[in-house]
């Protein structure tokens, strides 16, 4: 009886793994050495330092990625300046559907005049913030 349960294999938890890393090694660093190794382990943007040392030892590509906060931070305000932008436009059309319903001919005109020569003013301003974007792009991310 004890012989059946023992070959019973139960089927929850980790799968154990083909080819399980089992061998360890251990290093020291002085200070300098460990500002060093820190350096350089950051700059390559691994999450695990020991990935980053093995692929060190055995020659694996590493990646640099140096993350400019300033630029994230500019193109997450662009953004989200871009989709306000884009409620403007679906509240336009909303306005003059609800002028056109709401107002007789010689009004609802007069209330268009007045709301292109706004649309005008955002055209423009949009084509200033296209402008900046360009010569941010210009000096600071093609490098």
């Amino acid at each position: 009886m004890n012989d059946n349960n023992k070959k019973q294999l139960k089927k929850t938890g980790r799968r154990p793994k083909e080819d399980p890393a089992t061998i360890r090694y251990t290093i020291s660093f002085n200070e300098q050495e460990h500002a060093r190794f820190l350096a350089l382990f950051d700059k390559s943007g691994m999450q695990v330092k020991a990935h980053f040392i093995t692929s060190c030892i055995f020659e694996k590509t590493i990646k640099t990625i140096q993350i400019d906060k300033g630029t994230v931070d500019f193109y997450m305000r662009l953004t989200s300046f871009h989709s306000q932008f884009r409620s403007i436009g679906v509240n336009y059309n909303q306005i003059v559907k609800l002028l056109y319903k709401n107002f007789s001919e010689k009004k609802a005109a007069a209330f268009l005049y007045k709301l292109e020569k706004q649309t005008a003013e955002m055209a423009m301003l949009c084509q200033k913030i296209i402008q900046i974007t360009e010569k941010f792009e210009e000096e600071h991310l093609k490098k």
